[in-house]
């Protein structure tokens, strides 16, 4: 089974595709109305530059998405800051969540509780893709906690072997990308509430 393939990576294969899907298609019809080679040869040129404007935008709008979600600062943050940085995201999600000791886990390095039910965390600031160790660690926390459900953390992405230990072990896998969305959410949510704050204040 192959790895599974990031989101940018995805859209980098697509664009490759359709530039060369442009390229052709230009030039066909290039050579079509001109009946030249010269004509073609413009219409790969053509196809080639627009399909690179629409990447360069692209590009641009997703590098400012990774600026606005802060990603950047968490890439720098040792293994304790992430999981308080982690506990601050969750509440701010409506979960009651606990960073437990930095010694002594038992595999969750958070306990999040909301209706009634408590998911073990096991938080990973890597800088590489994550292993099964860390599915093993917080499968393995769920009865000490007396948790319905565990889930892995990290600022990076996952090995395919612990993407296919979760998905028998019934754990969920949190990657960079999901973790992006995450903390675009809750940054829109404090702007919004201090936006609201401030419109209170000023009346």
């Amino acid at each position: 089974m192959a790895r599974r393939k990031s989101k940018a990576k995805q859209e980098e294969e697509f664009f490759e595709a359709l530039a060369g899907l442009a390229a052709l298609s230009m030039a066909g019809l290039g050579f079509l109305i001109t009946k030249s080679i010269y004509g073609g040869v413009v219409g790969v040129i053509l196809g080639l530059t627009a399909v690179i404007s629409i990447m360069r935008y692209i590009s641009n709008k997703r590098a400012e998405r990774l600026r606005k979600s802060g990603i950047a600062e968490i890439d720098k943050m040792d293994g304790v800051q992430f999981e308080q940085y982690l506990g601050h995201l969750f509440r701010s999600q409506g979960y009651k969540a606990e960073v437990t000791q930095a010694a002594g886990d038992y595999g969750a390095d958070l306990v999040l509780s909301k209706d009634g039910k408590r998911i073990v965390v096991q938080a990973k600031r890597y800088s590489k893709n994550v292993g099964l160790k860390a599915v093993q660690e917080v499968r393995g926390a769920v009865s000490h906690y007396g948790a319905s459900a565990a889930w892995v953390v990290t600022n990076r992405d996952y090995t395919e072997q612990a993407y296919k230990l979760a998905k028998s072990n019934n754990v969920r896998l949190i990657g960079r990308e999901e973790l992006i969305e995450m903390l675009l959410q809750m940054r829109e949510k404090m702007a919004t509430a201090k936006k609201a704050n401030n419109a209170k204040t000023s009346a």
